[in-house]
Formats: C-alpha cells, sequence, structure tokens
C-alpha cells in the first residue's frame, strides 16, 4: 500500500506540472475556460447548466445537484490549452448526465450508500480488528463497507475516461484545438485519468489487506 501511496504523490505531482506547463500555451481559438465550457453546452442543446468560477486548484466539477459546471480560477479566465481541455472535460460530465451515459447512471445510484458507507467504515473497521477475536464478523461489516467504496472508485473510470474521450473529440472537430494542440490536451488530461485509476487500484489494494486480516483470524 505504501508503494500505491508513493505512485499516487507522484502522479499528482506529475499532473499539476502538465497543467502548469499546457496552462502557458493559448489554445488557437482564444478562448477562455469559461467561454469554452458555454460553447460545449449550447454545442449539445443544454440550456439548463451554468458555469461558474469556484476557488482552489484543480477544483474543477460538475455537481448534477445545482446544475452547475464549476471551473477554478486558473481554468475559468484563461485561454490556455489546459483550460479548455479541462472545461471541455467537465463539461463532458455533463454531456453524459443529459444522454444517461449507463456508468454514470450507476455512479449516481452509488452516491447514498457511498455517503452512508464513507461515514461509517473507518470506525466499523478499527472495531472489527480491535475485537476480532470477540466478534469476528464486525471485520466482514466493515469490508462489505469498503468494499463499496472501492466499487464506487472502479465505477468512476469509465466516467472520466469518457468525459475526458468527449472533451477532445468535441475541441478537436470544432477547432477550438488544432491538431497541433490536440496531443496536448490528451496528455493534460491523461495524467488527470491517472489519478483515479490509482485511487481505484490503492481501494483494491487496501480492500485485500483487510480481506487478508479477517481470513487469517478464520
Amino acid at each position: 500500500m505504501f508503494a500505491v501511496m508513493l505512485l499516487s504523490f507522484a502522479v499528482q505531482q506529475v499532473l499539476e506540472n502538465k497543467f502548469r506547463k499546457y496552462s502557458e500555451i493559448s489554445n488557437s481559438g482564444r478562448m477562455t475556460g469559461a467561454e469554452v465550457a458555454v460553447r460545449m453546452l449550447e454545442y449539445y442543446g443544454i440550456h439548463n447548466v451554468k458555469v461558474r468560477e469556484t476557488e482552489g486548484f484543480l477544483t474543477d466539477h460538475f455537481d448534477p445537484r445545482s446544475m452547475t459546471v464549476n471551473l477554478s480560477r486558473a481554468v475559468y479566465s484563461s485561454s490556455s490549452i489546459a483550460a479548455a481541455a479541462v472545461a471541455a472535460h467537465e463539461c463532458g460530465h455533463v454531456v453524459q448526465h443529459a444522454q444517461g451515459y449507463a456508468p454514470v447512471r450507476l455512479r449516481t445510484a452509488l452516491v447514498p450508500v457511498v455517503n452512508f458507507c464513507n461515514m461509517t467504515v473507518q470506525w466499523v473497521l478499527l472495531a472489527g480488528v480491535l475485537l476480532i477475536n470477540v466478534f469476528p464478523m464486525l471485520i466482514w461489516v466493515g469490508i462489505v463497507l469498503f468494499a463499496m467504496t472501492t466499487l464506487f472508485s472502479f465505477v468512476t473510470l469509465p466516467c472520466e475516461i469518457n468525459a475526458s474521450q468527449r472533451a477532445v473529440a468535441w475541441l478537436s472537430n470544432t477547432g477550438v484545438v488544432t491538431d497541433a494542440e490536440r496531443p496536448m490536451a490528451v496528455d493534460a488530461l491523461k495524467w488527470a485519468a491517472y489519478t483515479y485509476v490509482i485511487a481505484a487500484i490503492g481501494s483494491l489494494a487496501t480492500l485485500f489487506y483487510y480481506i487478508g486480516i479477517a481470513s487469517r483470524r478464520n
């Protein structure tokens, strides 16, 4: 698990470096992240989603509850390739939501379950480990709760990858980025996707760790 944590840190550092690198290169369309988001939503006939600026670094996200695309300051007002890629990626999630993309529907259905699991799993697993000789079934309850969070991590992967594919295709087809700029947008989004892959692998490794503890007791 330490190796996964180290890899996760390394990937995050590469992602931030890639974002900063491509933030210094303007997209050929000279469109800000906010303008890219608005144009992409209009392209797909989506008029009930607002584009807003939010605080933080790489905090960009689509919130289906408030129907808002929230772009960090470095994306919202920047006309860089990185800003265009990130804004289009978040709008890719909007399109998924509007078109009923199956993994997104599954992910949405899992949200309330995973929220409950996240609130309880840490304490259940801790109690399960401490009381393993007294109440051995408790750790298995914790494992089931943790397994739901692991499942959520893997369901998230196709959502993120597909949103990036939609983003790159739209940016290229509409001429916001040129053929020469396309690999830069792909590179930036690729490393963002890697963070989700590492998170899923880390969650799976932790799940197997607790299964190992419970199995040794049996």
